[in-house]
């Protein structure tokens, strides 16, 4: 039968074994390196150089991203042919007839 004195001495010693096993692998290489089992990994270092790495990532996507849509902007803000325009909007209004906008139109693609 398992007393409550029993329950709390297993208990410490259980714990106490996960406190010993612990630190031994921390300390010593008792076991053949693997990346997996690297004690870099372990710990706040470990840690903080995994969030540096992911933030190193980040920043690069984010860099691509903003490059990409700065080169699709600077495509589309290209100015248009504004004589053109200006030609095309007094046509419109009537300020010009139809031969004189022609020969404009004509004069300004050559």
């Amino acid at each position: 039968m398992l007393t409550m004195k029993n329950f709390i001495f297993r208990t410490v010693v259980a714990v106490g074994s996960i406190g010993w096993v612990t630190n031994l692998c921390a300390q010593e290489r008792y076991y053949q390196w693997r990346w997996e089992m690297h004690p870099m990994w372990w710990g706040a270092w470990g840690i903080l150089m995994m969030l540096m790495i992911f933030l190193f990532w980040v920043l690069v996507v984010v860099g691509l991203v903003a490059a990409v849509r700065w080169l699709i902007a600077r495509r589309r803000s290209q100015p248009s042919d504004s004589a053109l325009n200006i030609l095309r909007e007094r046509y419109a209004r009537g300020e010009i007839n139809k031969e004189e906008f022609e020969s404009k139109k004509k004069d300004l693609s050559a």
